[in-house]
């Protein structure tokens, strides 16, 4: 898979607009020839989307390229509310490259926090009533089309994983609150401890056990700012053994004690 990087100069780049919509269940868009080059990004309910008679499935989390000069149709989610935002580039002129660019890469990626910034970035702008062809506006737009190739890259780099290690992954946010050794996880997922801890190392960035950990603490937060229960109850859903060993490790992890962390929202609690 080639990953080549768009060509597109600032000047061909007439005008760009970002925008968000929730469609009803059972909602439809379409059919539309397509005029931009446009990333959708989806976070709620889902999208089938017909390109010239191609069908294209999208869920939740991903991001999709649609090109110009192309029919769509879209129909969203029939059992749920169907949310999404999207960034539109209109370009004066594609080089044969640049179309041949587009074309080689994939039509649908993990959503990335990069694009969502550019988006929350252009909408802020477009709501300081900044026109489409605004220069930071289009500016905008381009870098989310340069961003796309190096982001699809990164998706595909993770997708190769060994097998092992999402077997594990799953297995570990499954059985979290119980009493796993690293044993435990070689077993299930048929390797030797060695060896798994070498992978998980590789391709995950840290051993097992710490990623269970870690796992347990970023659970341990999710409960104690969203739910009543108790922290001893939090501590003991999330497979810690002593209440003492719960308030130390978050302590340690996110710089504050867990009846703190009760107090404050999610963003910009866990340390750097």
């Amino acid at each position: 898979m080639t990953h080549s990087q768009i060509d597109i100069a600032f000047d061909t780049v007439v005008h760009a607009s970002a925008g968000s919509i929730v469609y009803p269940p059972g909602g439809r868009f379409g059919p539309r020839v397509q005029q931009d080059i446009q990333l959708v990004m989806l976070y709620t309910g889902e999208i089938d989307v017909t390109i010239d008679g191609r069908f294209i499935h999208v869920s939740p989390g991903h991001l999709l390229l649609l090109k110009p000069g192309h029919e769509e149709s879209f129909q969203f989610s029939k059992k749920e509310e169907t949310w999404h935002r999207w960034i539109a580039v209109h370009v004066s002129c594609l080089s044969d490259e640049t179309r041949h660019t587009l074309y080689q890469l994939p039509e649908c990626i993990p959503l990335t926090e990069e694009i969502n910034r550019l988006t929350d970035l252009m909408l802020i702008a477009q709501q300081h009533d900044a026109h489409h062809d605004d220069p930071a506006i289009r500016s905008l737009g381009l870098t989310a089309l340069h961003l796309y190739p190096s982001e699809s890259k990164r998706a595909h780099l993770q997708r190769e994983k060994h097998p092992a290690i999402y077997k594990a992954l799953s297995w570990i946010r499954e059985h979290y609150a119980e009493d796993i050794s690293l044993s435990d996880l070689a077993a299930y997922v048929g390797l030797s401890s060695e060896h798994l801890l070498r992978l998980f190392k590789q391709d995950v960035g840290v051993p097992p056990i710490q990623y269970l950990w870690n796992y347990r603490v970023d659970r341990s937060i999710e409960l104690l700012t969203s739910t009543g229960l108790t922290i001893l109850e939090i501590a003991h859903r999330c497979g810690f053994k002593t209440s003492h060993h719960f308030a130390r490790l978050i302590k340690k992890t996110t710089g504050r004690t867990a009846t703190e962390i009760r107090h404050l929202s999610w963003g910009g609690m866990r340390k750097a």
